[in-house]
């Protein structure tokens, strides 16, 4: 047989609906001198029939299942590397596919320069909207080869083992393969990867598609989103000290600081919009296995941090566990706190009281947050639903609560707006802000759904209502923070003749806003959207402007 250029491992796990896809991407590769070796952890759907149905179409594609389960990804790529035939490398995740031309690039890069190991950049597609992004773009923007780690730590963000082509020889001289039976099996190869390199290329060529799915049911959901899990932070953790491990015994303390603020700002950061949804059970658990190991981290790790995200890190560290879920809420957005502390020299504070250690008054210091000299549209409202109460059809009645810490708006009452945007036309619902105490008000507005203007074919989709602030012809729109849970609220409405079920419901997730969804019904599903999206095409569109354009 014809020793193949590179071997790319594609693991499976019970997904028999979408290997074929992973295969097909690889079957379609530029560059056609690949093995490609299907590495089935145990499956028991159908998984080994379709494997080998897929091997005895294609003679390049060989099959491999393991005697047992082994619970995770590091086993069967490892398996497949010991077997693998080819000088270089790659591996595929079977609900993902590579671009066309990704082995192609990445081996051409491996032979332009003799390196450890080529990688590109991975489009990440959501699999609910089909949005299409870039991962981590500003790190493979361009074509560059590097001596090593240090001289790119921020690379260490970038931990995807399946965005590499690895030369051969590199993984066999360090003995480098995927840790078994711990999860997050990712992050400490490829730190370890990038610890052990003498040389990479990256390339800002496409290498692989990642199918992301934020709301995959739990029995379906992947590692990283079953946050909710105590035992996934408790991996998440025991990986970040495996990481350190490697870089004192490889000599590389040095880098400590850099991979100490990507764990705050990837690793943590993807628990924080989580916290204030988690009971105090939960989060006296997250705080038990996370505090001692924050207590480890650079000072210079959190110096990097924006604000409002070191407050809820101290916050976590103070034991404070409703504070967290305050402050974590609007993470992101220019969302205040409710209530903020002048210190004696008049140091803003976060919270009710000031700081009573050195540690704390350095992390929950407001100063750079600029709350009272920021411009007015970029200022930091809070915005909080106190009540709401159902009325007639999709009528809502809302009591909202404002926190204007930085005493941005004047004494007395003020004119504010409710805003949403189902079409085209945005819906404004004056109402009025009464002041409670300097720094807080509260108003009262009534929103009828019905009002909400659309086009003719209807909508479908998700809206989030704003609270909209004048002052001195200056305007601010900001978040509108639901209460965490309340019963979603359904009703059937017609507006402009089309006809929808309105859904009003809390987020869920993130900050927690006032959730607005829309689904047509009826004619508006069945006839007037098929026909206006056959309408509106480009072709249709044009031919119509060149239509109009000659009858003038």
């Amino acid at each position: 047989m014809t020793t193949p250029d590179v071997t790319v491992t594609v693991i499976v796990y019970n997904d028999a609906a979408r290997l074929p896809r992973a295969v097909a991407s690889l079957r379609a590769q530029t560059h056609e001198n690949i093995e490609i070796v299907i590495s089935d952890d145990h499956s028991t759907d159908d998984t080994p029939e379709v494997a080998r149905r897929l091997a005895a179409e294609d003679s390049r594609v060989r099959y491999l299942r393991l005697p047992e389960n082994s619970g995770g990804c590091s086993a069967p790529r490892n398996r497949a590397i010991d077997i693998a035939r080819a000088p270089y490398l790659m591996f595929l995740d079977s609900d993902d596919e590579l671009p066309p031309r990704a082995v192609e690039s990445l081996l051409a890069a491996h032979r332009e320069r003799e390196v450890d190991f080529t990688m590109g950049a991975v489009r990440r597609v959501r699999v609910d909207n089909g949005r299409r992004t870039t991962w981590m773009p500003h790190l493979v923007r361009e074509r560059r080869t590097l001596d090593g780690i240090a001289a790119d730590p921020r690379l260490l963000f970038e931990h995807l083992s399946t965005s590499k082509m690895y030369a051969r020889a590199f993984l066999d001289r360090h003995h480098l393969r995927f840790p078994e039976g711990i999860h997050y099996e990712d992050q400490l190869f490829s730190a370890q990867a990038y610890g052990l390199a003498r040389a990479f290329t990256i390339i800002p060529d496409p290498v692989y598609t990642w199918y992301i799915e934020p709301y995959a049911a739990e029995s379906s959901a992947s590692i990283s989103n079953q946050r909710h899990k105590i035992s996934n932070v408790a991996d998440r953790v025991h990986v970040q000290r495996l990481i350190d491990a490697f870089l004192v015994e490889n000599g590389q303390a040095g880098l400590r600081e850099d991979k100490d603020f990507k764990f705050l700002k990837h690793d943590f950061r993807m628990y924080a919009g989580d916290l204030p949804y988690r009971d105090d059970a939960w989060l006296a658990e997250f705080a038990e296995i996370m505090n001692p190991y924050l207590d480890t981290l650079a000072e210079g790790a959190y110096a990097r941090l924006p604000r409002p995200e070191r407050v809820v890190l101290e916050l976590l560290r103070e034991g404070d566990l409703d504070g967290v879920r305050l402050a974590a809420r609007g993470l992101g957005h220019p969302v205040a706190p409710r209530e903020v502390t002048a210190g004696a020299d008049g140091t803003p504070y976060w919270g009710g009281s000031v700081p009573t250690t050195e540690r704390a008054r350095r992390e929950l210091d407001l100063t750079d947050l600029e709350l009272e000299t920021r411009p007015f549209s970029t200022a930091f409202f809070r915005h909080e639903i106190t009540d709401l109460r159902p009325g007639p059809g999709a009528a809502l009645t809302l009591t909202v609560r404002t926190y204007d810490p930085g005493l941005r708006l004047p004494v007395g009452p003020q004119r504010a707006g409710l805003l949403l945007s189902p079409g085209r036309r945005r819906l404004t619902v004056p109402f009025r802000l009464d002041p409670v105490r300097p720094g807080v008000f509260e108003g009262r507005v009534q929103l009828d759904l019905t009002r909400a203007r659309l086009p003719l074919q209807g909508f479908e989709g998700v809206r989030h209502p704003q609270v909209r602030l004048q002052q001195q012809g200056l305007a601010h729109s900001g978040l509108l923070l639901a209460p965490l849970a309340f019963p979603a609220l359904t009703a059937r409405v017609e507006s402009g003749g089309a006809a929808h079920r309105i859904t009003v419901e809390p987020e869920g997730r993130n900050p927690g806003r006032l959730q607005i969804r829309w689904q047509p019904v009826g004619v508006t599903a069945r006839v007037l959207r098929p026909v206006v999206r056959k309408i509106d095409r480009p072709r249709v569109r044009n031919a119509f402007r060149l239509v109009t354009s000659a009858l003038k």
